[in-house]
Parts: C-alpha cells; sequence; structure tokens
C-alpha cells in the first residue's frame, strides 16, 4: 500500500486480498450490486456508513431515507471532502459517479431527485459501505 497526493493507493492484487469478490468488483471496477440485495438497503440503525475498503467515513445514518430504488440512499454526505463526484458516461447515460475520496472506491452515484434540504439521492451500493452502530452508551 502507498501512498500519492495523500489517497490511498493499492494494487488490483492487494485490493483482492481484503474484498470480497462482490465488492471488488463494485469498488474497484465499477460494478452495480443488484437493487434490493445489499444488506444496508433497509438499514435503519443509527449508525456511520464507512468506506469498505479503506474506512472513511461517507455518511451519516441521519441523512439515510427510503428512495425506493433498491439501494441505500443519502440526502448528503458526512463531509464535503468525504467523496468525489465524476462525470460517467457509460451505458449511454450521464450520470454522475461517486467515489470515496481517500481510495477512489467506486460508491454509486448521486442524482438531483432527492428529498429536503439538499434534493439530491445518493444511490450507493451496500457492498462497498460498512456499518458502524453507534453505542447506546
Amino acid at each position: 500500500m502507498s501512498f500519492k497526493n495523500n489517497k490511498i493507493s493499492k494494487n488490483e492484487e492487494e485490493w483482492r486480498k481484503i474484498l470480497s469478490d462482490e465488492a471488488f468488483e463494485v469498488t474497484r471496477k465499477k460494478a452495480t450490486e443488484a437493487p434490493f440485495s445489499g444488506e444496508y438497503n433497509s438499514n435503519y440503525a443509527t449508525g456511520m456508513y464507512l468506506c469498505a475498503c479503506c474506512n472513511k467515513k461517507l455518511f451519516d445514518s441521519s441523512t439515510k431515507f427510503d428512495s425506493g430504488s433498491g439501494w441505500p440512499s443519502f440526502y448528503a454526505p458526512v463531509s464535503s471532502d468525504s467523496i468525489e463526484e465524476h462525470q460517467d458516461n457509460s451505458y449511454g447515460m450521464i450520470r454522475t459517479e461517486v467515489t470515496c475520496s481517500s481510495c477512489g472506491a467506486h460508491l454509486g452515484h448521486v442524482f438531483d431527485d432527492g428529498p429536503q434540504p439538499t434534493f439530491k439521492r445518493f444511490c450507493i451500493n451496500s457492498v462497498a459501505l460498512k456499518f458502524k452502530e453507534e453505542s447506546c452508551e
């Protein structure tokens, strides 16, 4: 593992060692998990969603909502520097891809059809996330 421009950099073999096959395909190869299949789609526990690759804090459960899309949806990231957005012209569509700002993991896409206050819908693959439940202590 190395750091380039303050970003975590690993080769394909290093990522494959720490990720499941599905997580590797989604986060490193930009695949998409099947809708309604991810473990966090219906999770409404209180806590923090982290990058499955590098554990960076990405989304707080307080911003999660049921979009009906089949993927976990959030109206805002935990901070503006936790993610990066990139134009995605794949599959004949124009979309905005969302990646982890620390390791470049593909997380999903963001759309302009979310609820107030941002009107954004960060549509994120469950397999690209880890959930850390908030303790009641």
